[in-house]
């Protein structure tokens, strides 16, 4: 014990000062106790160090038996007691003393045993007999004072019980254990790591502003609706309208769903005073609290390893207090000050029974009681411990007092390791419990996202991200963000909204503000609307594009919109057992007249037709997934213009032809091999467009001459290997694409097409150019490129509308110099190789350089 302090002992009992939240006032208490229990083991170990001692006289036989025991007087007692060496020198008073060393003894007697008990006449050798000294009843002792130290220490050894040798040293051993158990659970490594992350997490969650700004909202909006209740019953009716009084903030939002309207959960928000706002840092750090609460939490419910934990050193620390309290208890009378001891050394010292007595008897079998009442009052507490312990459910936590009294109704219960923690928090201060929920939910993030989106995307910010498209519109496109900035819906000049990403999007009633807005797109955007901007966009929207993975994305208001005129659906509407998803509801888009759909459908939704009536154009676009069943088609009879892209259909379809008021076709990219049912199309008298491109299409039937009204035919990234006559009979033809096919000849019956304005043969095999193909005097776009083309005739300056001619990827050598008589062709639309393009004559090449003129640009 004198190798270490108090101190160093007592801090196997330290923790690191943040674990405080995670000790209840039980483990508090008996870590106390353990350090009292410390300070008796080391004070009882320290005075049995220093002070502790038996002292022991001879037990001397009565005076009828002394002479049996005594030998004669003038005997040398020495011839029956082994002689004993030692050092012989002068005393004080004349007479030789004796110096002998017994060695180390841990007891020293003090008493002086000289004065009191005479020894016999006996001598030593070598040295002067001593003053003879007598006991009260004037009997002699034969001992010297070095055998009183032997004997001493003999029957410190013999005489005494082990307890009262050993108790400072169990009761040490037994408290440190005690110590090591009740913080076990902070220092085991895959304990520790949990306990120290969720520690520092609960110390920012508790210190965050956000958490301040959060609770004070919900003492706000406590207040407010405490007003209402008081002044507001006789305005209930009010209450119910689908508008707000006069701009309440406590007016419900109503939203939509798939059946109608129901009513937001959420309580208003209610606006708190501006010494709440978070800066950017506060937010920034807010946000990365709800990031580790999250991820700590999927990592600390998976296991219940520090409940456990708890409960085994607790058992042990209750097992430890049982044991010691039954064997301690039995050593209480065993510590005596008197003590009769029989060491076995009458052949050294002529006496066989000694009567010894224990200095430090008292002290020990008090500091023993005291020992034992403070163990039963930690074997008391640790009984508690195991009643709290089993009492309640510790592997389950529930918020469910934090969600009456917050705006946070969302606050999920937690179990494992999590709910053991917080019980264990809450015996600390439930404040922290209380705080530590806000970052657990939901509409707490979305909040702290809302407030940091619009601190963000000011509305300046905002104008400089609107563009101008392609439709010359004023487009806003805002990618993965929380939400929606309020300061859009303050952009009321934007045509085109686009929204793409924004999971937690929301459009409130502030975009009716918005009076030119008619396109909104949401990509993987399920927005949801407020009553009143329902009925904004319902009256306002035109053209709607929703993109989602999963059909369930669709917002559901995206039906009733009543008043769009397109809808733009991109995503998997076929579920796993291939049956169409719903969408039934398009019965209510009684205006809508162009529906696209791209998605991976096996059929034609029969939904669809509920549309049929006033739908105009249908796209469906696929994947690749083979479409099978088109009979829907059929009833689809106002359709004009039709698409059917990647659908890997190797035939035209029959359903097709009953569509009476077709004026377009476009069967892209598909596996069409032949079109010999291309002769029902005279039936279709309206159709002027016919796609056919990007298939595996050989030859065109000669029955195509049956369709008449063609004005534009597309067989470009087909295996055509020439062009038939037939194809010349259309006299109404004004476009015509054959690129990238294998033809290596232009029929001289081309001349016939005298209404033909564009012409694309690029990716061919062609080499000769027909004299008869520059009668067609209205071409506009003449596409000669990766062809064989060896010259150009001079005839091509009779084209005196042409605007576009490529020639690159040919066989040329020079250009002619009629391409100046080509007065709208400029060098822009000439595409052709630079020294190619140097062969012209300088007026023609200046010629070409001259701007276009812009009442003619604007033609164009």
């Amino acid at each position: 014990l004198g190798m270490f302090t108090l101190a160093e002992v007592a801090s196997l009992n330290d923790i690191q000062p943040t674990y405080r939240i995670l000790k209840p006032w039980w483990d508090v208490f008996m870590d106390y106790l353990a350090v009292v229990m410390l300070m008796v083991a080391i004070f009882a170990g320290t005075m049995q160090l220093t002070k502790d001692q038996v002292v022991c006289l001879p037990v001397l036989p009565s005076p009828v038996n002394s002479k049996a025991h005594t030998p004669p007087g003038n005997a040398d007692i020495t011839t029956d007691i082994p002689k004993i060496e030692a050092a012989t020198g002068q005393g004080q008073d004349g007479r030789t003393t004796n110096d002998i060393s017994f060695g180390t003894s841990s007891v020293t007697p003090d008493i002086p045993l000289r004065a009191t008990y005479p020894r016999t006449d006996f001598t030593v050798p070598n040295q002067e007999a001593k003053k003879e000294k007598k006991d009260p009843t004037g009997r002699k002792t034969n001992l010297d004072f070095q055998q009183y130290v032997f004997i001493n220490q003999m029957c410190y050894h013999l005489a005494l019980p082990w307890y009262s040798k050993y108790f400072p040293y169990l009761a040490l051993i037994h408290t440190i254990i005690l110590m090591v158990s009740s913080n076990f659970w902070f220092k085991y490594p895959k304990t520790c790591s949990k306990v120290e992350h969720f520690v520092s997490i609960l110390g920012k969650c508790f210190e965050s502003p956000w958490t301040t700004k959060a609770l004070s909202e919900t003492a706000c909006e406590d207040s407010e609706e405490n007003k209402q209740r008081i002044t507001g019953a006789q305005t209930l009716p009010k209450h119910v309208s689908t508008s707000s009084d006069e701009g309440s903030p406590s007016a419900s939002t109503p939203m939509i769903n798939k059946t109608g309207f129901k009513f937001s959960a959420e309580k208003p928000v209610i606006e708190v005073p501006s010494m709440t706002i978070l800066d950017k840092k506060d937010g920034e750090q807010a946000k990365a609290l709800f990031e580790k609460v999250r991820k700590f939490r999927a990592h600390v419910e998976d296991s219940d390893l520090i409940y456990k934990l708890y409960v085994v050193q607790t058992v042990i620390k209750t097992a430890k207090f049982i044991f010691i309290l039954c064997y301690t208890a039995n050593f209480v009378n065993a510590i005596s000050f008197e003590h009769v001891c029989k060491p076995k050394v009458e052949h050294l010292t002529g006496y066989e029974v000694f009567e010894c007595t224990h200095n430090m008897a008292y002290m020990l079998k008090k500091l023993l009681i005291s020992y034992i009442s403070i163990i039963c009052v930690y074997g008391f507490i640790c009984l508690y411990t195991l009643f709290w312990l089993f009492r309640i459910p510790l592997k389950e936590y529930s918020f469910e007092k934090v969600r009456e009294e917050s705006s946070f109704s969302d606050i999920p219960d937690v179990k494992n390791d999590f709910a053991f923690l917080l019980h264990m928090v809450d015996q600390y201060d439930q404040l922290y419990s209380k705080r530590f929920g806000v970052f657990l939910s939901e509409v707490s993030e979305n909040k702290l996202r809302e407030i940091s989106l619009n601190h963000e995307w000011t509305f300046e910010k905002l104008r400089q991200h609107v563009s101008r498209n392609a439709q010359d519109k004023q487009e806003l496109h805002l990618f993965m963000l929380s939400g929606v900035p309020d300061a859009v819906f303050d952009l009321t000049d934007l045509d085109v909204l686009k929204l793409e990403l924004i999971p937690e999007a929301k459009i409130p009633a502030k975009i009716s503000q918005m009076t030119n807005l008619q396109e909104l797109h949401l990509c993987h955007c399920p927005a949801k609307v407020e009553q009143t901007a329902f009925s904004f966009l319902r009256d306002h929207l035109r053209c709607l594009h929703v993109k989602f993975t999963d059909v369930a994305e669709i917002p559901a208001w995206v039906y009733l919109l009543k008043n769009l005129r397109e809808l733009y659906l991109i995503g998997n509407l076929n579920s796993e057992n291939n049956k169409m998803i719903g969408l039934e509801s398009l019965r209510e888009l009684r205006h809508l007249k162009i529906l696209h759909v791209k998605s991976n459908l096996t059929k034609v939704p029969s939904n669809i037709t509920d549309v049929a009536p006033h739908l105009t154009k249908l796209v469906i676009h696929n994947d690749g997934t083979k479409l099978l069943v088109l009979n829907s088609l059929k009833k689809m009879m106002n359709v004009a213009e039709l698409e059917l892209q990647n659908c890997e259909l190797e035939r035209i379809p029959h359903a097709i032809f009953s569509l009476s008021n077709l004026q377009e076709l476009d069967l892209k990219s598909n596996n069409i091999r032949t079109i010999e049912e291309i002769i029902s199309f005279q039936h279709l008298k309206r159709l002027t467009c016919l796609k056919l491109w990007h298939n595996k299409i050989v030859t065109i039937p000669p029955s195509i001459t049956h369709v008449k009204n063609l004005e534009s035919l597309y067989f470009s990234n087909n295996k055509l290997e020439s062009l038939p006559v037939a194809v010349f009979s259309l006299q109404k033809l004004r476009c015509l694409d054959v690129s990238y096919n294998n033809i290596s000849m232009i029929p001289i019956e081309i001349g016939l097409l005298q209404n033909l304005q564009h012409l694309h043969i690029t990716g061919n095999k062609v080499d000769v150019l027909p004299k008869q193909l520059f009668k067609c005097v209205k071409l506009r776009t003449l596409n000669l490129g990766q062809n064989c083309i060896t010259s150009l005739p001079e005839k091509i300056g009779q084209l005196s509308q042409l605007t576009q001619l490529e020639l690159k990827g040919n066989c040329l050598d020079r250009l002619p110099a009629q391409l100046g008589q080509c007065r709208m062709l400029k060098k822009s639309g000439l595409v052709v190789e630079d020294h190619l393009f140097d062969t012209l004559p300088l007026e023609v090449k200046e010629a070409l350089n001259q701007d276009i003129n812009v009442p003619f640009a604007n033609g164009i």
